[in-house]
């Protein structure tokens, strides 16, 4: 029987560790985050998912302390799994396990290294991205590629929806090639790293709107910050607005900058370019906008972002 030290967190943490634990792996321990209290915790729990099958777990601040290593070298493990955690792991890590590290990677790689890939993906109006598991070195998502599903981003795919197709490539990928790593076999190619690039993390005050962006960037920008994740926002003179939901509606008249409308029951977002998004959820000062508000809390027809 193989044996891992896991290191996960998130929706794809669970899924991928339990693909282990259906495959048979011995799991000899979990490494996972405290969850932060002052994060929205939308996901599920690799801690408790560990409990659940009686493995013990983890929360180091510093994956990378003397400690945390020598924990995992006792373990004498033939792999290490990195499935969505979030710290970086370094040589004495990857060096720990007899038959290597690999990490589970939220886009086709070598496309969108680096932080939430799925965001950056949906931003730049990209209409596909997938699960990519590679071996991983001390320096980020560049190893060698053992196998990716690619999944669609319809045009108008939250990152939320985008997320959960993601999760199912990933519980696939590893499923599919756990019986070649565990024989010896499964296939390393290395990446043409310039085919893709490095994306950082993304901040709340990241989700700044940009007013005299087209129609489509705008619309690609909502649906990649919509909940969970915190909104894409103007500060406007009634108030900082969060756009949460929006749907491409047609052209108007081009201007010089973004302009929110009340019209026909609808909220309708003017962009600089003519294009027009139909605005299907909103919030003003923390309060829902609507067409039916829309007057007495804007205090005009229009409101400029």
């Amino acid at each position: 029987m193989s044996r891992a030290v896991v290191f996960a967190y998130h929706n794809v943490g669970v899924r991928c560790l339990k693909a282990l634990i259906g495959r048979g792996v011995d799991v000899a321990l979990v490494v996972t985050h405290q969850d932060n209290p002052n994060e929205n915790i939308w996901f599920h729990s690799v801690a408790q998912t560990a409990r659940d099958y009686g493995i013990p777990v983890i929360t180091p601040d510093d994956p990378n302390s003397p400690e945390v290593v020598a924990q995992v070298q006792a373990c004498q493990a033939d792999f290490l799994f990195s499935f969505y955690y979030r710290h970086m792991l370094k040589a004495p890590l990857l060096e720990a396990a007899k038959r290597g590290a690999y990490n589970m990677h939220g886009s086709l790689l070598p496309k969108y290294r680096g932080r939430v890939p799925i965001n950056w993906a949906i931003i730049h109006g990209e209409t596909e991205t997938g699960a990519t598991l590679h071996q991983m070195n001390v320096k980020p998502d560049n190893g060698p590629v053992v196998d990716q599903m690619a999944v669609p981003i319809l045009p108008d795919d939250t990152a939320d929806e985008v997320f959960a197709k993601v999760t199912v490539a990933a519980e696939m990928v590893l499923w599919r090639s756990l019986p070649g790593l565990i024989a010896g076999d499964a296939p390393h190619v290395q990446q043409d790293l310039g085919q893709g690039g490095y994306f950082g993390g993304r901040k709340p005050e990241d989700g700044r709107i940009d007013a005299q962006a087209p129609a489509r960037r705008l619309h690609d920008f909502v649906r990649a910050l919509a909940r969970p994740f915190p909104g894409a926002y103007a500060d406007t003179a009634a108030g900082r607005l969060l756009l949460w939901k929006t749907l491409p509606a047609g052209q108007a008249a081009p201007a010089d900058r973004a302009e929110l409308r009340s019209a026909d029951g609808r909220l309708w977002l003017h962009c600089a370019d003519g294009g027009r998004l139909a605005v299907l959820e909103a919030e003003l000062d923390g309060q829902p906008l609507a067409a039916d508000n829309f007057a007495a809390r804007v205090g005009s027809d229009a409101l400029a972002l």
